[in-house]
């Protein structure tokens, strides 16, 4: 394979190349953009590392920097990149706690994917002294990937990760 071609899946998409892109500062899930996933016949992993993610407390408006961390399985979609980029920058004029944050990116890629299997890490700095860092995970229902969840929720701090944004 040389490459993708027009047909799978790239004449759909808005973001990628545009010169004129608009930077939502409210939460925009709709930005997201999938392609087809053209190795769907194998299980592999897709990583995203973010670095400058900002929200903002709910109740104090001051804001919450993380790294967040995405970690998937795609079945038949993986995420356009520039899309997921734009996205996670449109919460950072929204106002929600560091667990809820790290659900809706689940969420939304959820609904927008269907992967296989799929995780997101939020390691935020401290605030007042203290640092919050969820993690949630989610596998396909009925599979193995379900039963890959539920090992990965009760062992994934069994071995904590370098905490590197601190």
């Amino acid at each position: 394979m040389s490459g993708r071609n027009h047909e799978e899946g790239l004449k759909d998409l808005t973001l990628l190349g545009n010169q004129n892109t608009q930077y939502s500062f409210d939460y925009a899930p709709e930005v997201l953009e999938a392609v087809d996933n053209l190795h769907s016949n194998r299980d592999y992993f897709v990583k995203f590392n973010c670095p400058e993610f900002t929200s903002l407390c709910p109740l104090t408006h001051q804001p919450d920097f993380a790294t967040m961390y995405i970690s998937y399985i795609p079945d038949k979609k993986i995420v356009e990149s520039k899309s997921l980029k734009l996205y996670l920058f449109s919460f950072r004029n929204h106002g929600d706690f560091h667990e809820d944050c790290v659900n809706i990116i689940m969420n939304d890629l959820i609904k927008l994917l269907d992967p296989r299997y799929i995780e997101v890490w939020g390691k935020f700095t401290p605030r007042g002294g203290i640092s919050i860092d969820p993690w949630c995970n989610y596998g396909k229902p009925g599979t193995k990937y379900e039963e890959m969840a539920h090992y990965r929720l009760m062992n994934h701090d069994l071995n904590p990760e370098k905490i590197d944004n601190r």
